[in-house]
């Protein structure tokens, strides 16, 4: 099976992890180094994972190294650990998971010829609903591609782009599920405000989003005829949804949106660094 080291076990790397095991991954095939050893004690106590002392270590030999550190520690790991990707017996497979930095700056940093894969991840694939848009670098082949998008397809949907479109694609889905946290946290405020248990409120909206996302994802499906069929001319559902807009709910979120797509190209940017920056 292929062997795949981890660097970072934040969120993102926990969630990866996680993620490979509910697929059927062999948990001794995977490698993990984290800058707090006591972190990497603590996920192959979980997970049954291997757990080393360093970022080199951690990729001898791997198939693919997928790095899942903050945006601005991402190039210092490509660069500490460059030398023995370029030595390993096989073609080892870089996966940047951070938000921002662009495949130029990793393949400036690398080995020439180092196949290079962006991912922007997001934190449901712990759940394997994950959604994970890939761009592929200069070197990377079909098959290389393929191998990639077969392990992230263990955590949900993944989605091939330009590396042009990624600021945006962080924007939808990298940052999407806080918007909807952020929305199931409103929805479960104003039903106790209204009158709700507070888990009953929670557990309302929270089924209801399970439901709404099903039908959403289904084939053909289209958001602005499915609001239209639940919104009777005169009704409660046409009332709440006029509340929304005149409250200027499309225009808080494209802000929103933009903001995030702006902030995923200043990551990309040569130093680049704040305290938030590690999120996604």
């Amino acid at each position: 099976m292929t062997k795949i080291a981890v660097i970072g076990g934040g969120k993102i790397g926990e969630a990866l992890i996680g993620g490979l095991l509910s697929g059927d991954y062999d948990p001794t095939d995977i490698v993990v180094a984290n800058r707090r050893p006591e972190r990497s004690d603590e996920l192959k106590e979980r997970y049954g994972v291997t757990a080393v002392d360093d970022d080199a270590t951690a990729v001898e030999n791997a198939d693919i190294a997928f790095l899942c550190v903050k945006p601005y520690d991402t190039l210092g790991v490509v660069e500490s650990i460059a030398d023995v990707v370029d030595h390993n017996d096989t073609d080892t497979i870089l996966v940047s998971m951070a938000a921002g930095i662009t495949l130029s700056s990793l393949e400036g940093i690398a080995s020439a010829g180092t196949a290079i894969v962006r991912v922007m991840p997001n934190t449901p694939m712990l759940v394997g609903k994950g959604v994970n848009v890939i761009a592929r670098g200069r070197f990377v082949s079909d098959e290389q591609l393929e191998t990639v998008s077969d392990l992230l397809g263990l955590l949900g949907y993944t989605a091939e782009v330009k590396e042009s479109q990624m600021d945006a694609a962080t924007a939808v889905s990298g940052s999407g599920p806080a918007y909807f946290f952020l929305v199931l946290e409103a929805m479960t405020d104003a039903g106790v405000n209204l009158g709700l248990p507070r888990e009953l409120a929670k557990e309302l909206a929270s089924q209801t989003a399970l439901g709404a996302s099903t039908m959403a994802t289904q084939e053909d499906a289209d958001p602005v005829q499915l609001r239209a069929n639940v919104s009777s001319p005169g009704g409660t559902t046409s009332a709440a949804t006029r509340a929304l807009d005149e409250n200027g709910l499309r225009t808080a979120f494209y802000r929103a949106m933009e903001a995030c797509a702006k902030k995923s190209e200043e990551l990309g940017k040569p130093a680049s660094k704040s305290d938030n920056s590690g999120e996604n």
